[in-house]
């Protein structure tokens, strides 16, 4: 007897990608508008920014994402106040259910974040150019490729748009009897999911403090062993790495606002002192911040 293979039929294909960008703008930072025959989506990572769709303002906020069908001109600009960090991604797909994102502002989920997250892990594989140019129209590839990086794209895109029409458009239905061990792991995902949130918030209210791993067990009620594992499998790094990370992210949102000074940034995130900040700055981004500034301005500038 034979086996009977399925051929499955593709859902969303994507059939290009025009390009894969993560900008972190300036707080005063506008960009004119353009428009183009294939889609478009902007995610906003951190901040906020005004997003335009034809003759549509609408204002984006962390975790919104919206969608820009091909032809549609938009344009972006930043409120002033904050200075953003988005994901822009550009992309040909001439499927029927990409009818379903026409005109559409929606919220991601932590899965979808994860997902964007793994584009831009491999767009950093693929491309050999920077992602943060946004006037940067055609982005090379790297020569010899990283294996299947480009291909990874596509499909973590093709997952992403699929996970948010099902998530949105509830097209599917959830059996209504799992096995017990299913609801034990789904327990105990959701109550690690819930104690990494917590301590991710600690951390953030925190960012003017040094913390050490013993208080930080000590103020969330935790073992240190729990802690270190549970941050190495949601982010692959330990807790002090994670928290060095969210300090200089912070600084790097303080100077593209523009309002501060390093010597006072460093004071108000807790380093000990100037030059450590800036050798902790150079470490996590591979540049000091002066030359982050410098180069942040440039690409405000159109001079990059």
């Amino acid at each position: 007897m034979g086996y009977n293979g399925i051929a499955f039929e593709k859902s969303i294909t994507i059939n290009k990608i025009y390009s894969v960008h993560y900008f972190e703008y300036m707080s005063d930072f506008t960009f004119e508008g353009e428009s183009h025959d294939f889609w478009e989506f902007v995610c906003v990572d951190k901040g906020e920014v005004l997003a335009a769709a034809d003759n549509k303002t609408i204002h984006l906020k962390r975790g919104d994402i919206i969608f820009h069908q091909p032809n549609e001109f938009h344009n972006i600009r930043t409120t002033g106040n904050i200075a953003p960090n988005l994901i822009v991604i550009s992309f040909h797909c001439g499927d029927e259910a990409m009818s379903f994102f026409c005109k559409k502002v929606l919220k991601i989920d932590e899965t979808e974040r994860n997902i964007l997250a793994n584009i831009i892990i491999e767009a950093r594989q693929c491309y050999d150019c920077r992602l943060d140019d946004p006037y940067l129209q055609n982005m090379p590839c790297k020569e010899p490729r990283t294996f299947g990086a480009g291909q990874m794209i596509c499909i973590y895109l093709e997952h992403l748009m699929i996970h948010l029409l099902r998530r949105y458009f509830n097209s599917f239905a959830l059996p209504k009897e799992l096995e017990k061990n299913d609801v034990l792991k789904s327990n105990k995902s959701k109550s690690d999911a819930e104690i990494f949130d917590r301590i991710t918030d600690y951390l953030t209210l925190h960012l003017n403090s040094s913390l050490t791993i013993e208080q930080i067990c000590k103020d969330n009620l935790i073992g240190r062993s729990q802690l270190q594992k549970l941050f190495k499998y949601r982010r692959g790094l330990g807790v002090i790495e994670y928290f060095s990370l969210l300090k200089i992210n912070a600084a790097k949102e303080m100077i593209r606002t523009n309002n501060l000074n390093f010597t006072q940034i460093s004071e108000q995130l807790g380093f000990s002192s100037i030059h450590y900040f800036s050798r902790k700055f150079k470490q996590i981004t591979g540049m000091t911040p002066s030359e982050y500034a410098l180069s942040i301005k440039a690409l405000a500038e159109g001079q990059f």
